[in-house]
């Protein structure tokens, strides 16, 4: 398993993104979700969704008609 970034979203969006490719059946995580707690732009750094590599055309294709 090789993990590419599907693209970079507000906390709330990209968990929304990752239910979304689970109900899909493609597997998703998100990164850099607990960045900068202690100074307190924890809201404003943007979450990584990642996917596997062989599932970044799906995913990208669901994501696009999600919009």
């Amino acid at each position: 398993m090789s993990l590419v970034e599907l693209g970079r979203f507000d906390r709330n969006e990209a968990h929304i993104v990752i239910g979304r490719l689970d109900s899909e059946g493609i597997d998703a995580v998100a990164l850099d979700g607990n960045s900068s707690i202690a100074d307190g732009s924890y809201f404003f750094i943007p979450v990584r969704v990642m996917v596997d590599e062989e599932d970044l055309a799906a995913a990208r294709r669901i994501v696009a008609g999600a919009a």
